[in-house]
């Protein structure tokens, strides 16, 4: 198999993105790999998360192996180059921000002779599931052949992210009046007006609700709570298959309890 490095402008920005060939000369199906939430790279290994087993890029390897070509690129949010392109992008993350990534990233694969057009499919882990629907129900210029999705979300982000806070707070004595103070919260946002966390909530909860106003984040978290409930009343007429695995703490390794920070006071120092 052949590796290479490649880059397309966006902007006034660029995307950084790794192309895997087969051996032989083609022409052979294609996949695009979209890497999950947060600073996940192209090869889906995250500075939040200890360890570097990259599996995005073994996965396109063994794609390669099977006769399958690839493309796997850095969200401008991540990667080796987000300092520079972060200052350029504040404001400005959204779905159809992710959504312009991803077309580009069909377009530079499709447009490897030894490449099948007709036959590249989307892979998507965890968020980047949502993108690969999102791109699925676009109209595009190039569809996919087919969707894989690998542990996507079932509900809404911010159902998701309250369901996992609620089965923290279940754990810990003030947990249920901790919670409210964070659904008042979300309520205030969903409105239009500050989240205003109350001083009672944890840091991390505290800075998880903060974030969703952060100018680096926005427009991102509205647009995409809007899209997703739009991608559950859509259909998609492309093949496809999904998987799902549970996990313990992506931030401790244990059972979520601690997750977002709730945890019993004597156990905080």
């Amino acid at each position: 198999m052949q590796s290479r490095e490649i880059s397309w402008s966006l902007g006034p920005t660029t995307v950084y993105g790794t192309l895997v060939r087969p051996d032989g000369p083609g022409p052979f199906p294609g996949v695009v790999l979209v890497a999950g939430s947060g600073p996940t790279d192209r090869d889906w290994n995250s500075p939040l998360l200890p360890g570097s087993n990259g599996s995005g890029r073994l996965l396109a390897q063994a794609l390669a192996q099977a006769g399958i070509a690839s493309l796997r690129y850095d969200k401008r949010a991540a990667g080796p180059h987000v300092r520079e392109t972060i200052p350029l992008l504040i404001g400005k993350l959204s779905m159809q921000s992710h959504l312009d990534e991803l077309t580009g990233a069909v377009r530079a694969l499709a447009a490897e002779d030894y490449v099948r057009a007709d036959r590249i499919f989307g892979l998507g882990n965890s968020e980047g599931t949502v993108h690969v629907l999102n791109y699925a129900l676009s109209e595009p210029e190039i569809p996919f052949a087919g969707l894989i999705l690998t542990g996507p979300p079932g509900r809404a982000v911010g159902d998701v992210a309250r369901s996992q806070l609620a089965g923290q707070a279940a754990a810990i004595p003030d947990g249920a009046a901790l919670l409210e103070l964070y659904d008042a919260s979300i309520a205030r946002f969903m409105a239009g007006a500050p989240v205003a966390p109350d001083p009672a909530l944890p840091e991390d909860v505290t800075n998880l609700l903060r974030s969703l106003e952060s100018p680096a984040n926005l427009p991102s978290p509205a647009s995409c709570g809007r899209r997703m409930r739009q991608l559950r009343l859509a259909g998609c007429a492309c093949p496809s298959s999904s998987s799902s695995a549970r996990r313990t703490s992506r931030w401790t390794g244990r059972p979520t309890a601690s997750r977002c920070g709730m945890r019993p006071r004597d156990a905080r120092t």
